[in-house]
């Protein structure tokens, strides 16, 4: 009490009072909360501080119905004014956009959000779609015609723009619009004869006509006219729990002369007098009559709604109380008026995941598995691996709620998704080729050892040993042999070298198993390849047959000193590698010829240049001697005078 008639006076104090009526301002209050408008060409800071000095923010537009609370301040702001031409002017509102967010088209309010914090709306009235920059801070405004009654109007659009600096609000910027939030309001108060009433709010704004008075707030009642004026002060304060009341009984300003005439007397519903000039306050059948007299409420407690969300009113005995109830999955909040959910999710009714919701949970299964059956809250693993359900390229293992993917001898799996296989290269290995000083050729799933020429692939498939060179043909196949294919197998080259070098190469081979083909049985017979002619004695010739797996092992001796060894054909891959390997070779050695040759005629007319610079001039150059004695005396030395002749 103490507390409550100190407050009440430093809020007197406060206030100009000279018996006259205070100024009244743009407020609006309903609800919970109060909404003043006001004139100044502040930037978007300025116009926030000056709400947050008397404990508000610049005004969140989160529905349509506050923003018609706001229309009905900023109607009240401009009603004094001279209507003036018709121009748009632009009010503050507590929505902005940081500097380095952006814009955000699918949400209502564009990425912005209100400075009061709190999560997004669903209401928005953009006056047209707002700029995706995201390196300046953004700002929104009301827009409306200064020259029209905002109340005549539609509702103000949002206009968003740069927020102003110090000095320079902004285009068409005229004011803004503030909002602040209280636990409860009073009713305001009756008169019941001659006198007015002034609202100070804890704001500081003042008015004499407000729908709802905020807590805290200050009346200033005075009653009568003329010279004979009665003071009263009253403060609104909680009386119980969500009830708050001025704490007067009666109506105010009641006057004999007038009776009920003035104002119903002051009463919320009927107005009785009595004969004496006296009357009192009733109410309607339903209802009682409150302490204050003046105020009905229904005899039903339940009738004011006092239960809120989804909890219901249950009246007591006589209709004197009444009780809330939750319906099933909440249960009643620390102020058993409102219901709060119930998470059922702690008690683990499910096998896997429990996903709890309002009033209620749902039960779900883990990836990987699906539920056994309907509304049974069970789940068993999914076979990811089922036929033509695989999500591997190659082999796929099923796990419980998982699976892997494999690949077969020659792939590795691509490191992307783990799905995918790719060839791995064996010929690359960092621990080496699998060849054995031999042309190693990789393959799809595969690789494959050659041999260079001369050379030929031994049985292990990876490494090679030399083979044997016929020169001349045989003179035939020894008595008792078997005279069947004797032809001997060649193996092409990649490159020409000497046998004793670098054996390594790659070159592009038909594909092969996983493992190299190993040459188990090699035929090699020692046959004459081709029938020389009498003047070539000494030519050579080869002819290289297609790789046969199933060759045998024969020898065959012959009748004078030099034989033939073919060795197998690996394809024609290796002989068209073999020919572009010798045309390469024939085109450098013709480059370093005409490198050589060029040098060569350089240096020679190098040579000549120099001779020429060297030789000696004399007057005598251009002139013809004539030989008195014999020539050969004359060429010892054609530059010098010979003594004893004449000139």
């Amino acid at each position: 009490m103490a507390t409550s008639t100190s407050l009440l006076l430093l809020l007197f104090l406060s206030q100009p009072w000279a018996g006259t009526h205070a100024e009244t301002e743009a407020v609006v209050c309903t609800g919970t909360a109060c909404y003043t408008a006001h004139w100044g060409k502040l930037n978007a800071a300025e116009a926030q501080l000056h709400c947050s000095k008397n404990g508000g923010n610049l005004a969140t537009v989160r529905t349509e119905e506050e923003a018609q609370h706001i229309q009905r301040a900023l109607a009240q702001l401009l009603q004094p004014r001279v209507p003036l031409a018709p121009r748009m002017g632009k009010f503050w509102i507590g929505l902005q956009r940081e500097k380095g967010k952006c814009l955000q088209p699918s949400l209502p309010l564009k990425g912005f959000s209100w400075v009061s914090g709190g999560e997004d709306t669903f209401y928005a009235n953009w006056h047209k779609e707002a700029k995706s920059s995201c390196i300046f801070r953004r700002c929104v405004s009301l827009m409306l015609d200064l020259s029209l009654s905002p109340l005549s109007s539609p509702l103000p659009k949002w206009s968003e723009g740069p927020c102003g600096t110090p000095g320079s609000p902004g285009s068409n910027i005229e004011g803004f619009v503030c909002k602040f939030s209280f636990k409860g309001m009073c009713r305001p108060l009756a008169l019941g004869g001659p006198g007015w009433v002034n609202y100070t709010t804890p704001f500081q704004a003042t008015s004499s006509s407000l729908e709802a008075v905020p807590f805290a707030s200050v009346a200033d009642v005075a009653c009568g006219d003329g010279d004979k004026i009665e003071k009263h002060f009253f403060l609104c304060k909680e009386k119980a729990t969500d009830v708050f009341d001025w704490g007067s009984s009666g109506p105010l300003c009641v006057s004999s002369e007038f009776g009920c005439n003035v104002n119903n007397g002051g009463c919320q519903q009927d107005c009785f007098e009595g004969g004496d000039g006296s009357f009192r306050c009733g109410c309607r059948p339903g209802y009682r009559l409150l302490d204050d007299l003046v105020t009905c409420t229904s005899r039903n407690p339940c009738s004011s709604n006092p239960c809120r969300g989804v909890a219901t009113c249950v009246p007591g005995p006589l209709g004197k109380n009444y009780t809330c109830h939750c319906p099933q999955g909440y249960q009643l909040d620390s102020t058993h008026r409102d219901c709060v959910d119930v998470d059922e999710c702690q008690d683990s009714p499910c096998t896997q995941e429990c996903v709890n919701a309002p009033g209620g949970f749902r039960c779900q299964c883990w990836v990987g598995y699906e539920p056994s059956g309907p509304g049974e809250g069970s789940c068993q693993d999914v076979d990811e691996c089922a036929p033509g359900h695989s999500p591997c390229a190659q082999d796929c293992t099923n796990t419980d709620g998982s699976f892997y993917c494999s690949c077969k001898d020659g792939y590795v799996l691509a490191e992307e998704d783990n799905t995918q296989c790719q060839d791995m290269n064996e010929c690359e290995d960092p621990e080496g080729s699998p060849c054995d000083n031999t042309l190693c050729v990789n393959t799809q799933g595969s690789f494959h050892c050659g041999c260079l020429p001369g050379w030929e692939l031994a049985p292990d498939g990876v490494s090679c040993t030399p083979g044997l060179m016929s020169l001349q043909p045989s003179a035939g196949p020894p008595q008792g042999e078997n005279t069947g294919d004797r032809e001997g197998r060649f193996v092409p080259s990649a490159t020409m070298s000497s046998p004793t070098g670098d054996l390594k190469s790659t070159s592009k081979v038909a594909p092969t198993m996983r493992k190299p083909s190993l040459l188990l049985n090699i035929s090699v017979t020692l046959v004459p390849l081709k029938t020389l002619a009498p003047s070539e004695p000494h030519g050579v010739g080869m002819e290289p047959s297609n790789y046969h797996p199933t060759a045998t092992t024969s020898h065959e001796e012959s009748t004078g000193g030099d034989f033939m060894v073919q060795q197998r054909d690996d394809g024609t891959d290796g002989q068209k590698l073999l020919l572009f390997y010798i045309l390469g070779t024939v085109v450098a050695i013709l480059l370093l010829l005409a490198l050589a040759l060029g040098l060569l005629v350089y240096r020679k007319q190098k040579a000549k240049r120099e001779e020429k610079e060297k030789k000696p001039q004399s007057a005598a150059d251009s002139y013809s001697w004539v030989p008195e004695r014999a020539e050969s005396r004359a060429m010892e030395n054609q530059y010098s005078l010979t003594p004893g002749t004449d000139c």
